[in-house]
């Protein structure tokens, strides 16, 4: 059982994390903004140029050099992560001239890192780093030194009674080489569908999937003119199963729609008579429409938000191309 001593403990964790993270923010709003924007703008001219942006560390500073470089690259910034051990017995040749080499250490210290500084200014690399300690060999040896530091000096500003496990110092690195990413994404022009042709896979990916790819088209398309009497209405949307219908015109434009609840509420209303009208007397000419190019996500928002299940697909110039129902929605963007 959790004691209350122990609580106190792990939320101080979180505490003195988040007070180094403050502190992050607060020099990238005042000292650090303007080698920040510069660091930004070398990794900006190095995708430009075709080149990469290559990460390297050590230890746990390796671990979060590793995620930064996936964060580019799922931001569509080519980067690579490198062993700083291994580069020294090989790997280092995958490092060309011009690209940008982002080096995490907490004391700018680390001698594997040291050790390819001068190979790297032989292949014509820009270093930034992200290191604790000013006056470091690493942050002296740099074209921009962005300050990672922690409150305090040495280790003295790390969680825990002692103070010496890598955890505020590693989440300011973290959080540094996030806003990094995605400030460069940002300058890039890095937009939601450039995302989404990189994450094709998994939750994310089923969410940025196109309302277009999901849609039933074609023969699956609900479809009637607006003199089409009801008993032929019923049948095509008992066909195909979608609940509803669309009314269509000349060319395939979109006139209206009819769903099962137009058409409870047409019982109700008339009965017995309900069968003498045609789908134009009784359409809804006002559908929610969605364009083939949106999201899943944008059209499971639209149709939870209006309290629908079906939305039409209308193209560029109004003709009704598709339906998408909720179900297709909930498994796709779930």
């Amino acid at each position: 059982m959790t004691t209350q001593t122990e609580r106190t403990r792990a939320s101080e964790v979180v505490r003195t994390e988040a007070r180094a993270l403050l502190e992050l923010a607060m020099r990238l709003d005042g000292p650090m903004a303007e080698p920040f924007a510069r660091a930004v703008e070398l990794a900006v001219e190095a995708a430009g140029r075709g080149n990469r942006v290559i990460l390297m560390g050590m230890g746990k500073s390796g671990l979060i050099a590793r995620k930064i470089a996936a964060t580019l690259c799922s931001t569509g910034t080519a980067a690579h992560f490198l062993h700083p051990a291994e580069a020294l017995h090989g790997d280092l040749g995958m490092v060309a001239a011009g690209d940008v080499v982002v080096a995490l250490s907490s004391s700018g210290e680390t001698e594997e890192v040291l050790a390819l500084l001068p190979a790297l200014r032989r292949r014509g690399t820009a270093l930034i780093s992200l290191c604790g300690a000013a006056g470091s060999k690493l942050a002296e040896a740099s074209a921009v030194w962005l300050d990672a530091s922690v409150a305090g000096s040495g280790t003295t500003g790390e969680a825990g009674a002692l103070k010496l496990a890598p955890t505020a110092s590693t989440a300011v690195m973290l959080a540094l080489g996030d806003a990094l990413a995605l400030e460069v994404s940002q300058r890039r022009g890095f937009a939601a569908a450039d995302f989404a042709e990189l994450h094709p896979g998994g939750r994310l990916g089923r969410r940025l999937a196109r309302v277009g790819d999901l849609m039933h088209a074609g023969e699956a398309l609900p479809q009637v003119a607006a003199d089409t009497v009801m008993t032929q209405v019923i049948h095509e949307m008992s066909h195909k199963r979608l609940g509803m219908t669309t009314v269509l015109g000349e060319g395939g434009r979109l006139l209206g729609v009819i769903s099962d609840g137009d058409l409870r509420r047409l019982l109700e209303r008339d009965g017995a008579n309900a069968l003498a009208h045609t789908a134009g007397e009784i359409m809804n000419a006002k559908p929610v429409t969605i364009a083939p190019e949106a999201f899943a996500g944008e059209a499971l928002a639209l149709m939870e938000g209006r309290k629908i299940t079906s939305l039409i697909v209308v193209g560029a110039k109004g003709e009704a191309v598709g339906v998408v129902h909720l179900h297709d929605l909930w498994a796709s963007a779930g």
